[in-house]
């Protein structure tokens, strides 16, 4: 019995360090493998019964982990959609087969790190044909509110790269400086024209022409001026009449003191502003408060427009891409828009290592790894979301070759054992001759 048992424990030993030998060279193998995740085998001794006169070899049992939650180097690369994870949490994919077969949801996969491209169709995969996932933004680039404890709300990004895209205007504010002599008695009550470019809904260039005409008094300085704003998409139709009026004191002098309005909406002085209605929808015309010098302004003789700012943009061509920090998807326009598409959020579990490892670094949640929740990037247990880098595979080259000459050691001495087993038994064999 003791003899037999002492054969088995050497059998157990070969075959726990095979499997040993077998995780060893899975690590070799994907040394260079980006987000590879290196293999760890252990041995746990299995005791069998027995008195301390007659003891009886049990031998050892191998057990296998693969170590997820250890994260590699991240190296930095030259395409804006390589994306690593930096800290805790996985990129949501799914794989192009399922998404093309259009069999309802696709089942969502997890990667650290991705080197993503658009294929035929405007879609962010890799070449081993994983789409990357993300919740789509609205048309003014807000994410609406999804799920978190469920993939459903997650859809295949696309990218349209002959995308076009406009910004229609919808706040302007103006630094004018009028001439305070040209609202004198005696002034010749020549006016002013400006002429101001913005953006209509569908990205062509209109004009919003802005007079300024001056009252004269019969003594003195009214320091009065009538603003007419006209919309150059109507046929110049007025859209807004105001009466101006300025601050002559020593403490303010020059700064607006009250906006009258006669034809359109209402100047609201607590943000200086008012709107008006142009063809494409309102604008608001910011002009400056009461009593400050950061908008429209009656200083010396001469007329100035100082500053004149808008928002909006033409229509323009889609150029590029990127995944920033917080994982928002960005469309960048020739133009020099900038359009938030897309948000890709983290998956993250309570037990990565419970995860079932699949093909291309990819895994798939089991009852092991616990139930996962779809974090913002950078926010709760997250990490962030690195662009322009991978990830590098876990394993130590120096490390493994190391424990690969203490597996062939261990190998050769549990074959060693079975040899002297089979020997001793040869001898009892030979008692009876």
């Amino acid at each position: 019995m003791t003899i037999s048992s002492s054969l088995n424990a050497g059998v157990s030993g070969l075959t726990a360090n095979a499997s040993r030998l077998s995780s060893i060279s899975d690590n070799i193998a994907n040394a260079s493998t980006y987000g590879y995740k290196r293999v760890q085998t252990d041995f746990n001794s299995v005791v069998m019964s027995g008195s301390r006169a007659n003891y009886s070899a049990g031998g050892v049992r191998a057990s296998s982990e693969r170590l997820i939650d250890q994260r590699g180097s991240l190296v930095s690369t030259t395409n804006s959609t390589d994306l690593a994870v930096r800290g805790r949490g996985f990129l949501p994919v799914a794989r192009t087969t399922e998404i093309a077969n259009a069999n309802g949801n696709p089942q969502m996969l997890l990667a650290t790190t991705g080197s993503f491209r658009t294929d035929a169709e405007g879609l962010l995969t890799t070449d081993t044909g994983l789409a990357l996932l993300g919740w789509p933004a609205d048309a003014n680039g807000t994410v609406p509110s999804f799920p978190r404890d469920t993939a459903e709300g997650l859809e295949p990004i696309q990218i349209n790269v002959n995308q076009v895209s406009g910004e229609p205007t919808t706040r302007m504010a103006l630094g004018v400086n009028l001439p305070a002599t040209g609202s004198e008695a005696g002034a010749d009550g020549t006016g002013h024209e400006l002429s101001v470019e913005y953006f209509d809904n569908l990205g062509t260039s209109q004009s919003l022409r802005i007079e300024f005409t001056p009252t004269i008094p019969a003594s003195g300085s009214s320091n009065e001026w009538t603003m007419v704003l006209k919309d150059t998409a109507q046929g110049g139709a007025a859209v807004g009449e105001y009466l101006v009026t300025f601050d002559d004191s020593r403490a303010s002098g020059g700064t607006l003191n009250s906006v009258t309005a006669i034809n359109g909406g209402a100047y609201d002085p607590a943000t200086g502003s008012m709107i008006v209605n142009v063809q494409g929808g309102p604008i608001e015309i910011g002009i400056g408060r009461i009593g400050e010098a950061d908008g429209v302004t009656q200083l010396s003789d001469s007329f100035a427009p100082v500053s004149i700012s808008k928002d909006g943009s033409p229509v323009g061509n889609m150029v590029g891409v990127e995944v920033d920090a917080n994982g928002f998807v960005h469309a960048f326009f020739d133009s020099g828009i900038t359009r938030t598409i897309y948000k890709v959020p983290l998956v993250d579990l309570s037990n990565p290592n419970g995860l079932v490892a699949l093909d291309q670094q990819t895994y798939m949640p089991s009852p092991n790894s616990g139930t996962y929740f779809l974090w913002d990037a950078n926010s709760g247990p997250t990490g962030d979301i690195v662009s322009y880098a991978r990830e590098e595979s876990t394993v130590d080259v120096a490390g493994e070759l190391t424990a690969m000459i203490q597996t062939q050691r261990a190998y050769s001495s549990n074959a060693k054992v079975i040899q002297t087993v089979d020997e001793m038994l040869q001898e009892t064999t030979n008692i009876k001759r």
